[in-house]
């Protein structure tokens, strides 16, 4: 059974950083391009930042400069840095694996999330 888990959310003041870990298990996380999203109250899921199987990543202009994707996968994880956090950061962020059909992405795999809460 394939697992996605999230974890190091929290509460935050304006201009802290958090690290989150999207952690696999039950399947080789590498093959996949993994995105972390993010849904604010009242507010529709936003793709935050990506990471394809072989490295290549990109962000969302609201985090460009601020936050950084990355992986290891001898530990089947994938790290979400934040820096410079602003309240319009607050939401719950979540991770999924994708592959990919052609040129389209299949959403294979994903997580309960992990609140992140930045206090202005």
């Amino acid at each position: 059974q394939v697992q996605l888990v999230e974890s190091g959310g929290g509460l935050v003041e304006t201009g802290g950083s958090l690290r989150l870990s999207c952690a696999a298990s039950g399947t080789i996380f590498s093959i996949y391009r993994v995105v972390w999203y993010r849904r604010a109250p009242g507010k529709q899921r936003e793709l935050v930042a990506a990471v394809t199987s072989g490295g290549s990543t990109n962000y969302a202009d609201s985090v460009k400069g601020r936050f950084t994707i990355s992986r290891d996968n001898a530990k089947n994880t994938v790290y979400l840095q934040m820096n410079s956090l602003k309240p319009e950061d607050t939401a719950v962020y979540s991770c999924a694996a994708s592959d990919a059909y052609g040129s389209t992405w299949y959403e294979r795999y994903s997580g309960q999330g992990t609140q992140v809460t930045v206090s202005s």
